[in-house]
Formats: C-alpha cells, sequence, structure tokens
C-alpha cells in the first residue's frame, strides 16, 4: 500500500512540474514574440503633402482623399492685383486607397491646364527603435499639358508629355520633428532646345515641426543642379506652410515661389525668387471619405 502511495505521489509530482514547466516555456515563447512584434510609427506627417512636395503618407484602404491646391499671383504684383488675389492657380486632385500601402491618384491643374497621374507605394515603414529607422515610398508620376502655346499648337499629346519618378525617405525623430528627402529622377518628351537635358535629376528637402497637438509649421527646398536646363532661368523652390488640422481634414496656408504644384514643373519651371517678392500665397486642403464599407469586427 506504501509503495502505491509513494508511486501516486511521484507521478503527481512530476506530471505538475511537467505542467508548470509547459506554463512557464508558453508564458517564455510569448513574451518572446510580444517583444519581436513589430510597432510602426505613425502621421509622420498629417498631410499627404510637404507643402508642394509629395510626403510619405498615403491614402487609407478604401478611402478617397479630395485635394484643392491654390495659388495666389505673385505679392509683388502691386495693389492694382491686390497683391495676387486677383490672380490664381488651382489644381484639383483625387487620391484612392487601394491598399493601406498602394496609392493612385489623378489632377488637374489650371497651370498650362494639366492633367496628371500618379503612383505611389509604401515599400518600407519605419518602426520604434532602430529596427527600421525610415519610412521609403516609391512614387511616379505622369504630366501632360493641353494649352495652346502661340507658335507650339503644333506640338502632340507626346511632345507635351513628361514623367517624374521620386523615392521618398523620412524619418519622425519625434512627436514634434519629421524629415524628408526625395531624390527626384525626370524625363522630358521635349525641352526648350538641344542644350536642354532630356533627363533631369533633382534633390528635394522637407520637414515638419509641430507646434501644437493640431498645428505644425513646415519647410520644403528642392534643388536642380544648373547645369540642366540652361536655356531658361531656373530657380531652386522654396516653400513654407503652417498646417492646421480640423477633424476630417488638414488645411495648409502657403508661401511660396513655385506657381505650379505639380514635379515635372515646380522642380524645373520656378522662375521666381523670395529675395524680388516672387512669392505666391496660396492654400492646399484635402478632405478624406472612406468608400469602403467594414465588416464586423474588421478595422
Amino acid at each position: 500500500m506504501k509503495k502505491i502511495v509513494f508511486i501516486l505521489a511521484a507521478v503527481m509530482f512530476f506530471s505538475g512540474s511537467h505542467a508548470q514547466d509547459s506554463t512557464l516555456l508558453n508564458m517564455l515563447n510569448d513574451s518572446m514574440r510580444a517583444h519581436t512584434g513589430k510597432s510602426y510609427v505613425s502621421s509622420t506627417f498629417k498631410a499627404t503633402h510637404v507643402i508642394n512636395m509629395q510626403t510619405v503618407e498615403s491614402t487609407a484602404a478604401g478611402a478617397l482623399s479630395f485635394v484643392i491646391q491654390h495659388r495666389f499671383g505673385k505679392l509683388n504684383s502691386g495693389s492694382y492685383n491686390l497683391f495676387g488675389l486677383d490672380n490664381a492657380t488651382l489644381r484639383l486632385g483625387l487620391d484612392y486607397g487601394i491598399t493601406d500601402r498602394l496609392n493612385v491618384g489623378v489632377g488637374r491643374s489650371s497651370y498650362l491646364k494639366t492633367f496628371d497621374g500618379f503612383v505611389k507605394y509604401k515599400l518600407l515603414r519605419q518602426t520604434e527603435g532602430m529596427q527600421m529607422p525610415v519610412t521609403v515610398s516609391l512614387l511616379g508620376t505622369i504630366t501632360n499639358y493641353t494649352q495652346n502655346i502661340p507658335g507650339k499648337n503644333y506640338l502632340t499629346t507626346n511632345l507635351r508629355t513628361a514623367y517624374s519618378a521620386q523615392m521618398l525617405i523620412a524619418r519622425k525623430f519625434s512627436r514634434i520633428l519629421s524629415l524628408q528627402v526625395t531624390p527626384t529622377y525626370l524625363h522630358y518628351n521635349l525641352v526648350p532646345t538641344v542644350n536642354d537635358k532630356n533627363d533631369m535629376f533633382a534633390l528635394g528637402m522637407g520637414g515638419r515641426v509641430k507646434i501644437t497637438n493640431r498645428m505644425s509649421i513646415n519647410a520644403e527646398y528642392d534643388w536642380l543642379p544648373s547645369n540642366q536646363m540652361v536655356s531658361t532661368p531656373v530657380h531652386n523652390s522654396f516653400s513654407l506652410g503652417w498646417d492646421i488640422e480640423t477633424g476630417g481634414h488638414v488645411f495648409q496656408l502657403v508661401f511660396t515661389n513655385s506657381q505650379s504644384m505639380l514635379e515635372t514643373q515646380y522642380l524645373t519651371q520656378t522662375d521666381g525668387t523670395w529675395g524680388k517678392g516672387d512669392i505666391y500665397f496660396g492654400f492646399n486642403i484635402s478632405r478624406n471619405f472612406n468608400l469602403k464599407k467594414h465588416g464586423k469586427g474588421q478595422k
């Protein structure tokens, strides 16, 4: 009888020890899985544009973003034009999120009566810590201007078309500061003279500094090496902005020396300088609409 009791006690002890060890092992595995799980950084920027330059941010899957970009005339145009308020350049755009990482968009600008389209893909996402230190998006655009220009009405659609390819690299350093650098490749099917290059390269830099929970100051500078567009005076684009987040949309007040808002235009067709007062005041507004109905339990 004592042997039987001893055997039963030993079985219960080792079974309990094994169960406890299994529980501890499961807890350790769960802890390791939680530790290795990625926590992605969000809201590097609050809008899809720093000012003219697109950001790494994307429209959410199933959402449609209506974008209005407006620039008045030059401030130095004088009181007769009410310091530029009598003149305006407008772009209307629609951006759609196919997925949270893949966006497409179309737009129409009054500057040279230009139609545009783009595809943006978020290749990498910044994580907490240094596992992935930056967010990287790839952007491809196409533009075609349709305005009749004296002496150039013979130009075909193909000759009026230009393309750009950009790598948007951004990092959110803190809750307050985000920076982005944007190397850019441009191709023009037609350039003004044979001395100008059809293929050009530019480098854009932009940043955002939060001043309140819903406001930030933005800045953007785009550099075009001077040996590429030689027949026409071109100045580097420099812009300042004030972002105001108001629930469903973001409102941006803008000061820039670029009249156009498209990559193939503001990078190579900016003819004004801040020093001479060639400044365009304007604004960007983006409003999101959710077109996709989410099922129960879905986010």
